[in-house]
């Protein structure tokens, strides 16, 4: 597992590698999404290496910690494969009842302060 200093959306570097709750090897990070009118962390694009359409899509809330060496998500690794391709707005991945009906900005703030305040947002 990754013994790196936990870090910031804001210094994670594209290359730094991402791995599954279980310690599986996913990929690399491709780049990190960020509202920037809100500096709100957004989620990150990982690139899986396995040729054409490699690229997927994390959400904030399957990102588990940040460290200097490592991403570590929530995700088993047997899950992380129905990650979706990244898009201009991509696929819900759960339903969660009362959030569905937040505004973007609501929601985001919501999980911004669930990752803050250490409550899972599961």
């Amino acid at each position: 597992m990754a013994a790196g200093d936990p870090i910031s959306y804001l210094t994670l570097q594209a290359g730094t590698e991402v791995l599954s709750s279980d310690g599986e090897r996913l990929g690399v990070v491709e780049h990190v999404l960020s509202d920037d009118a809100t500096s709100i962390f957004d989620g990150i694009v990982i690139d899986t290496g396995m040729g054409p359409g490699g690229h997927r899509f994390v959400d904030a809330p399957e990102v588990a910690e940040m460290r200097a060496d490592a991403v570590i998500l929530t995700l088993a690794a047997a899950d992380a494969q129905h990650l979706p391709s990244p898009g201009r707005n991509p696929a819900v991945m759960e339903h969660h009842g009362a959030e569905d009906t937040e505004s973007p900005l609501r929601g985001k703030l919501r999980r911004a302060w669930e990752m803050i305040s250490g409550k899972d947002p599961k």
